[in-house]
């Protein structure tokens, strides 16, 4: 797998996951362009949005995609992000049944028990994806769907330009950021 580090025109200070993301939180919301990952829900006529009675959000972050879910009478959702901070923002749309903080590669979520995992704006923070597809497996019942977001390699490679935001003090700040070629 390609290092991002190849590609990285920008040269921002880069902080982890977790810790970017609770940084990131006080403009996250404006600054988050929904063309990102919702339209490309929207137009995606192969899921039967309205029969998931259950779906798990790895990567829920401030709870959008849930919401988006729940628009779409998505019954039950629970959510996992690493970032307590992102999860508190996530409680405040009540829309979840439960909010888990922990690795969306490691739930803690009931095997078997969900019709529908969605991952969105997660992987290119991920070193290896196969765990968290192997989590996406154990928690689909039979039939279940599994719906991922993410940015196209291309996009970062050509872009050079990880996941970022500009902190509190005015300096641009990339998130951990991988580069999977599928």
């Amino acid at each position: 797998m390609p290092d991002f580090g190849d590609f990285d025109a920008r040269g921002y200070r880069t902080v982890d996951v977790r810790s970017g993301y609770a940084e990131w939180l006080p403009t996250y919301e404006a600054t988050v362009a929904e063309l990102m990952d919702i339209p490309l829900l929207e137009v995606l006529t192969s899921v039967p949005w309205a029969s998931m009675s259950r779906a798990a959000d790895l990567g829920c972050g401030t709870g959008r995609t849930g919401a988006w879910l729940r628009r779409r009478g998505v019954a039950v959702i629970d959510g996992v992000d690493l970032t307590p901070e992102m999860l508190a923002i996530a409680g405040e749309r009540d829309v979840y049944r439960q909010l888990v903080e922990g690795d969306v590669a490691a739930t803690g979520l009931d095997d078997a028990s969900y019709d529908l995992v969605t991952v969105c704006l997660v992987d290119e923070h991920l070193a290896e994806l196969p765990p968290l597809y192997r989590e996406a497996w154990r928690l689909a019942k039979g039939g279940a769907r599994l719906v991922l977001v993410g940015f196209h390699p291309h996009m970062i490679m050509a872009s050079g330009m990880p996941t970022h935001f500009r902190s509190a003090s005015g300096e641009q700040v990339a998130i951990e950021t991988h580069v999977h070629l599928l």
